[in-house]
């Protein structure tokens, strides 16, 4: 665990900082599909992820999940960190999309690590930063972009998260991510298929020119 989170951290933190994680951090290694934290949840702990991703979603009024944006290496997610600052429950779900692994930070340390490491501060202002950004980027998609351009944009980002050019997820699971329903997505599906630009299989997609 230790080579690990230096490899993964050791570039942005200092070895006192690194050295305190170790000593107060959790390790853990997380299936894919498991639930970390879901809505209406109070947040004990941030987390760090050392390798491994994972997926965080909004829901509606209605029960449906809109995909916001992917956790992945050197990652953290500024909306536990603000809900574990303000003792607050979590208005996020947090899904591991691959095996995962990570260190959960204890909430008490938080504030204390602000004031002590200038490492930390610049991390915690630059997780805030990127999840701004890829927030800003999911509204423009689903503001600007047609439900075709966004189901690109799914496909390529789940292979390049999972490394790989074929994509599990059933057609219903997909309209859960995308905020719209599975007759879409089929359907759009298939068009993709007779441009040539992916496969359809019983249980995969298979990306070819996306």
């Amino acid at each position: 665990m230790i080579q690990e989170l230096k490899a993964s951290y050791g570039h942005i933190f200092e070895e006192a900082l690194i050295n305190e994680i170790i000593q107060v951090g959790t390790y853990k290694e997380i299936p894919e599909g498991y639930k970390l934290m879901d809505i209406g949840e109070y947040i004990k702990g941030m987390p760090l992820l050392i390798s491994g991703a994972i997926k965080v979603l909004r829901e509606d009024n209605d029960g449906d999940e809109l995909l916001l944006y992917y956790l992945e290496q050197g990652d953290t997610c500024s909306m536990t960190l603000t809900c574990c600052m303000s003792d607050a429950k979590s208005e996020i779900r947090a899904i591991a999309e691959t095996d995962t692994k990570l260190i959960m930070v204890p909430v008490q340390k938080m504030e204390e690590w602000t004031a002590k490491y200038k490492s930390w501060r610049n991390f915690i202002f630059n997780s805030y930063h990127n999840r701004l950004n890829e927030l800003l980027t999911t509204l423009d998609s689903i503001a600007f972009d047609k439900m075709d351009m966004r189901l690109i944009g799914y496909l390529k980002e789940k292979a390049r998260i999972n490394k790989e050019d074929t994509i599990q997820n059933t057609h219903q699971e997909i309209a859960y991510d995308l905020h719209t329903s599975r007759v879409v997505i089929s359907r759009l599906l298939k068009k993709l298929e007779q441009m040539g630009k992916i496969e359809l299989h019983r249980n995969y997609i298979k990306i070819l020119d996306l």
